[in-house]
């Protein structure tokens, strides 16, 4: 329609033209003024109401209570020695938060960054960082997974919600389940975050998972913090 001439009301087009010199436009307090007013607020009440209606639909992740915060060390003195057999991780479950996940297995991206699973294409699954020992092994395991997209929920979504003395069952490829105890949920501002804690070598089996958490910053797209589990090797089944 290059002939027509097509109006704007805060930003949205409306969809009402007429060509060019047909009519004139309408006057100051003319019935069509009045009418073109009621339209571009109606449009700007329907434009607010979606926005209310996302705002008031977003889920919000459980944080950790600082009850949670626990310490990064072992469950106990019996858990010290206890260790597994080196196998590839297959699944978590975390039966506290109803989690059930198979497990990647991801390294990091050319810039060393730790690479984290598909946002779109696998927003439920869990990864396993390969370049840490497995699980039940004496060392850091680290496993990461996202709390959320724009479709809502993801797999880590409730991982603050965990409390000292929950477990996390861990399968692995020769048919063992590591089973972990959590001593420690806490949340940590990513400019601050504490790199030698979390992964840190261990002399006992530890684990840690690792969620984006906090507030989320509209302008970059990203959550400002972590939320971290400490756990620990606590026992095994075939």
């Amino acid at each position: 329609m290059a002939d027509a001439e097509w109006r704007r009301v805060a930003g949205f087009r409306v969809v009402l033209s007429w060509p060019e010199g047909a009519l004139p436009p309408p006057r100051p307090g003319g019935l069509r003024a009045r009418v073109a007013g009621v339209a571009g607020a109606l449009l700007l009440m329907s434009g607010a109401a979606a926005v209310g209606v996302a705002v008031a639909a977003q889920q919000h992740a459980p944080r950790p209570a600082a009850a949670a915060a626990g310490t990064t060390g072992p469950a106990g003195d019996e858990s010290r020695g206890l260790s597994l057999r080196r196998s590839l991780p297959v699944s978590v479950d975390i039966p506290a938060i109803g989690v059930h996940s198979p497990l990647l297995r991801l390294g990091v991206n050319p810039d060393g960054a730790m690479r984290v699973p598909p946002l779109y294409g696998a927003p439920s699954a869990a990864a396993w960082y390969k370049d840490s020992v497995t699980p039940g092994q004496i060392g850091t395991s680290v496993i990461e997974g996202h709390v959320d997209n724009v479709q809502g929920p993801a797999v880590f979504f409730r991982l603050g919600a965990l409390r000292p003395g929950d477990t996390v069952h861990v399968r692995l490829a020769n048919g063992i389940t590591a089973i972990f105890g959590v001593t420690g949920v806490r949340q940590y501002l990513k400019s601050r975050f504490p790199a030698k804690t979390v992964y840190r070598a261990t002399r006992f089996a530890a684990l840690r998972l690792i969620t984006c958490g906090g507030v989320f910053d509209h302008s970059t797209g990203q959550y400002l913090s972590s939320t971290v589990v400490f756990a620990s090797l606590t026992s095994s089944h075939s």
